[in-house]
């Protein structure tokens, strides 16, 4: 991958999450020198409420780099591109000298549910346009609440930044964004690749308030002078890549770029994202239909809200605390027993509600078929196959649009777990590949689109994907096994929102 004279390179990834800043630095082989996190701190004032100082990112940052520095200096010392990764979504309102005019509204902030109705009544085609249906969780929605609610904070706003972007902002004097972040906001028309004037005005927004748009793997700007002398690159011109939104960094760090290519992401909430060569929607059913980070691509994907997070709730309720290993122990125990698997409960994961394909907040968790005989081994091994189920429907619905995954790697925290893996094989009929290194974040796949904009190498060579130490292929006895019970799933949602 690298070239005699690249091979003394570094590359920086820069992840703004919710709860953390991490920041990675790769050479020009990919390998790992150093990684640095720096906590984030978050604000709920209000019911549904979630914000955070946008400066916060920019210290938190700063902080990272100082960490990457102390760790290894002469790499950092280095430097030929930085990239950014980013948490979607997120509405930072700035005035005329780029100033933030109130804490960020974050993706996971619920109080424009109202907004979400009265933006789809100024545009009846937003769905269309925007390839999305319209959620609080999303940008514009969150800009018509603060025009309506602090009307003198959206009449000072000269320009709304999502996360990532403010980031660059500070640290490049650069207001840019790229195609995958820009298609959470509901601005942008995402087949076309470009804002679109009618959904923005729906906002009472013109391009004016919105950044550049570039692509992912391009340069989008470069440090400032500033920001190069106090990382100690003074003199230096450093490209800033385009970037990404966390999911589509996350598949571009699994090499998740070509169609047919994707993800299932088994962490607190779940994702199977998938690929495409075109632009592919289906609102009705919560697809998230998103431009991916690189030229010519775009992506589908669905989202469910509790993965990881149910079976992290079951623990804790059977008073097994954070001992989530155990439990898998007791599932994969119970669930060598066919007889014992076809009378086992089913369990709905809908802890938070869930996403695709309901789109309901108010959809509720729950067991059914539970009978004396069923111990805590039973329930654990309801909520790993209910997860499994939810992730079953995902797929349904990207196979409905056109955009079935062809190829699936398997991320996030619950790829620990070989009985989960081969179980979501099972229930989806994908065949599902485990990487070396699964766990790895969204900042692997910054620091790549930070290669490529800086020319150290092709989408080829440097988005490779990782070779797979385990596979997990549809069994047909289980699959055949779990058929009936999914279809008794399918039937639960509609009864348990009869119950409401």
């Amino acid at each position: 991958m690298a070239d005699g004279k690249r091979a003394d390179t570094s590359f920086l990834g820069l992840d703004i999450g919710t709860s953390s800043i991490k920041a990675l630095l790769v050479d020009a082989d990919q390998n790992a020198i150093a990684d640095f996190s720096v906590p984030l701190s978050l604000s709920r004032p209000e019911p549904l409420w979630s914000e955070q100082k946008a400066d916060d990112w920019v210290e938190g940052v700063h902080a990272a780099v100082a960490g990457l520095r102390r760790l290894a200096p002469d790499a950092f010392a280095r430097l030929a591109g930085v990239g950014l990764s980013g948490q979607m979504h997120g509405a930072t309102f700035l005035d005329a000298a780029g100033r933030p005019l109130r804490p960020a509204i974050l993706w996971n902030d619920g109080r424009a549910f109202a907004e979400c109705d009265e933006l789809e009544r100024r545009v009846p085609d937003l769905r269309r346009r925007a390839g999305n249906i319209a959620m609080p969780g999303f940008t514009a929605p969150k800009a018509l609440w603060v025009a309506k609610h602090e009307p003198k904070v959206f009449a000072a706003t000269q320009r709304i930044l999502l996360p990532k972007d403010y980031v660059r902002l500070r640290l490049t004097g650069e207001a840019v964004s790229e195609m995958s972040d820009a298609s959470g906001t509901l601005w942008l028309d995402v087949g076309k690749r470009a804002w679109d004037d009618e959904l923005l005005a729906a906002t009472g927004l013109k391009r004016v308030h919105m950044p550049g748009l570039v692509e992912g793997s391009a340069i989008s700007a470069y440090l400032s002078a500033e920001t190069a002398a106090a990382w100690g690159l003074a003199g230096r011109r450093i490209p800033v890549a385009g970037g990404a939104g966390d999911n589509a960094a996350a598949a571009v760090g699994v090499g998740a770029i070509a169609p047919g290519a994707g993800f299932v992401s088994v962490g607190t909430s779940g994702v199977v994202f998938s690929v495409t060569d075109r632009f592919v929607c289906l609102p009705e059913r919560t697809l998230h239909a998103f431009c991916h980070a690189l030229p010519n691509r775009w992506h589908g994907m669905a989202v469910m809200l509790s993965a990881a997070a149910a079976l992290s709730w079951i623990a804790s309720a059977l008073g097994r605390g954070e001992d989530v290993g155990g439990c898998v122990a007791e599932a994969e125990a119970f669930a060598k027993s066919a007889k014992a698997v076809e009378t086992a409960p089913i369990f709905l994961p809908y802890l938070s509600g869930e996403r695709t394909p309901h789109n309901d907040a108010a959809a509720t968790g729950l067991f059914a078929g539970l009978r004396a005989e069923h111990g805590s081994p039973a329930l654990i091994y309801a909520v790993l196959e209910g997860v499994a189920f939810a992730f079953a429907d995902g797929v349904d619905v990207l196979s409905e649009a056109g955009a079935r995954p062809k190829v699936s790697m398997l991320v996030g925290g619950g790829a620990r777990s070989s009985l989960w893996g081969q179980m979501i094989a099972d229930a989806t009929g994908l065949t599902i590949d485990l990487a070396a290194g699964a766990e790895a974040g969204a900042a692997l796949g910054a620091a790549r689109l930070a290669m490529l904009a800086a020319g150290a190498g092709d989408e080829a060579s440097v988005c490779a994907r990782p070779p797979a130490q385990r596979q997990f292929a549809p069994d047909a006895a289980r699959a055949g096994l779990l058929a009936p019970r999914l279809l008794r799933f399918r039937a639960l949602y509609g009864a348990e929102k009869a119950t409401r």
